[in-house]
């Protein structure tokens, strides 16, 4: 105990690093295994530097947002100004934002472009946002194994009231049949996947004449474009892809970046590694690195929850356990705070997001519980506990403790401490060898007292 209140702020910056560094590590990993499983991970360019007699390939995955939107409106100018024969999307997508959903659907009417979206691989999905998408292509295709449907709108910051539900929903209905319109494609089944949420599996959208056929990877889908009709304006073309080579693009290091950030997990380790930082400032000013890190964390963690289905009541859960938790350091509340600030982000992590495919993993949520658990129950108690021990170290903790006159106070002598020998002075003459109690010091001076035989 006389260690933790010595070196209290060297083991609770040594634990803050832990901390941080164990975060830290788990957000690395995740963004490295999503990034080397081809997540955001494009191949390189290969072919001549202009497109003619080419098609550009660009993988679209994860939630629909400002970053996929950007994506796509910038793998459409380059296919006009490189003189692509076609754009190709790979779309594998939970959903989305309905505001980037309708940007990128009005970059897809609006290109001059030809572009065939694929859902795909097998076991992707076109969902929500990603049906309004995938049907605003000039081809549609789907591998094996994949589905697409449930659009029906879902308000972001909680349950929406009736009316509003319905005036969100007709307006999403209206917007599904004219893009099933212009396209040619199933106006009826369009608005049953706004209002009723209905799906369909690869088979059942040919059928349903919600795509134009399946195809089991990018070289099969030209094959099966090639010869059929897309349309701009008034003006038919026909679409000339089989055999074509396929340049997959590179949005660039910063849109990769940027697409890692929007993943719900990332967003949550940004945001803890945030509140870790932060916290650990407030408890330390003047250690500056959590505070710095803890902010560039935190800005990071608010740009991802803008491009995601964020429910304020889980922002409002994180918030008021990062107020028990910081209360917990200034009360005595044996714990109950700590306990409560832990119960409200579990509720909190788990309420965070919400809409269909947007989760934080259960590994990830659990991890950051009981890692902040573990940290205010054990660790901060135990500094507490120090903290209510006798001082034992430095001049307050020499008050009290008995040395030996080696040359005699009258009132200025020499006193042994210990190994040490110090200057000391008394009201009353002390004689060598005779036994004396620290009274205080005054600097390098002990104030001492002939000590009181015991018994």
């Amino acid at each position: 105990m006389n260690l933790l209140r010595r070196f209290g702020g060297a083991l609770q910056a040594c634990v803050a690093a832990c901390v941080a560094l164990g975060l830290a590590a788990s957000s690395v990993a995740w963004i490295a295994t999503a990034w080397s499983a081809g997540k955001v991970v494009p191949v390189p360019v290969h072919g001549t530097a202009r497109g003619e007699g080419r098609v550009l390939l660009l993988p679209l995955e994860g939630p629909v947002s400002p970053v996929m939107a950007g994506a796509l409106h910038q793998a459409l100018a380059r296919a006009e100004r490189e003189q692509y024969r076609a754009v190709l999307v790979r779309l594998d997508t939970p959903g989305g934002l309905e505001s980037s959903m309708r940007t990128m659907v009005k970059s897809l009417l609006a290109t001059p472009v030809p572009v065939l979206v694929w859902v795909g691989p097998s076991g992707a999905r076109a969902a929500s946002a990603g049906v309004f998408v995938t049907m605003a292509a000039d081809v549609a295709a789907m591998a094996p194994g994949t589905n697409i449907g449930a659009a029906t709108p879902i308000q972001m910051q909680g349950t929406m009231d009736s009316t509003l539900a319905r005036k969100a929903t007709n307006d999403a209905a209206a917007f599904a049949r004219s893009i099933a319109e212009q396209r040619g494609r199933s106006i009826e089944w369009a608005e049953q996947a706004v209002r009723k949420a209905v799906a369909a599996s690869e088979r059942e959208a040919v059928e349903l004449d919600v795509v134009d056929f399946v195809a089991s990877s990018e070289t099969e889908v030209l094959a099966r474009a090639d010869g059929m009709k897309w349309r701009r304006g008034d003006r038919v073309r026909m679409l000339a892809t089989q055999g074509l080579p396929i340049d997959t693009i590179d949005p660039g290091f910063r849109i990769r970046l940027l697409m890692v950030l929007a993943d719900p997990n990332i967003a949550y380790i940004l945001l803890m590694l945030g509140f870790y930082g932060l916290l650990f400032e407030l408890q330390n000013p003047g250690a500056i690195l959590p505070g710095i890190v803890g902010g560039i964390c935190i800005i990071l963690a608010f740009f991802a929850l803008s491009t995601l289905p964020v429910n304020y009541a889980g922002i409002a859960l994180l918030v008021m356990a990062a107020v028990f938790f910081l209360a917990e350091i200034k009360v005595a509340s044996h714990g109950l705070l700590a306990a409560g600030g832990v119960i409200a982000m579990l509720l909190g992590s788990l309420f965070l997001f919400e809409g269909e495919g947007v989760r934080v993993s259960w590994a990830v949520v659990l991890g950051g519980t009981v890692t902040t658990a573990v940290f205010f129950l054990v660790i901060i108690a135990a500094g507490l506990r120090a903290q209510r021990y006798p001082v034992r170290t430095g001049a307050k903790g020499m008050v009290g403790a008995r040395g030996v006159v080696l040359e005699r106070v009258a009132p200025q002598g020499r006193v042994r401490l210990g190994d040490e020998t110090w200057n000391a002075r008394s009201l009353r003459d002390i004689e060598v060898g005779a036994e004396v109690e620290i009274m205080g010091v005054d600097r390098l001076t002990l104030v001492v007292r002939p000590a009181v035989k015991e018994g």
